[in-house]
C-alpha cells in the first residue's frame, strides 16, 4: 500500500473515531461521569453508545441533542426511536 493511500485509510479511521467520541462527550458527557465502580464505567459506556446510535438511526433531521430531550419530554417519540430499532432488526 502506498503513503498516500495510508494516510487517507488512516484519516478516515481517526475521523469516525474522533467523531464517535466528540458526540459522546459533547451530547451525552461521558467524560464527565465520575463512575469507578467495578463494571459500572463500562456498562455506562455500553449503554450511552447504544443510546447514540439508536438516535442517530432516526430520521428527524434534528441534532442529538434535540432528539434527547424531544424523547426526554414526549413518550410517544421515545416510542418511535425505539421502534425504529427493532424494524432495522426485522430486515
Amino acid at each position: 500500500m502506498g503513503v498516500r493511500k495510508y494516510a487517507k485509510v488512516l484519516r478516515g479511521h481517526w475521523r469516525i473515531e474522533n467523531n464517535l467520541h466528540w458526540q459522546l462527550d459533547i451530547s451525552l458527557r461521558e467524560d464527565a461521569s465520575r463512575i469507578q465502580e467495578r463494571h459500572g464505567a463500562a456498562n455506562l459506556a455500553l449503554l450511552r453508545k447504544m443510546a447514540l446510535s439508536l438516535l442517530k438511526q432516526n430520521p428527524t433531521k434534528d441534532s442529538i441533542a434535540r432528539k434527547r430531550k424531544a424523547a426526554a419530554l414526549d413518550v410517544d417519540f421515545l416510542a418511535e426511536i425505539m421502534a425504529g430499532a427493532a424494524k432495522l432488526q426485522k430486515i
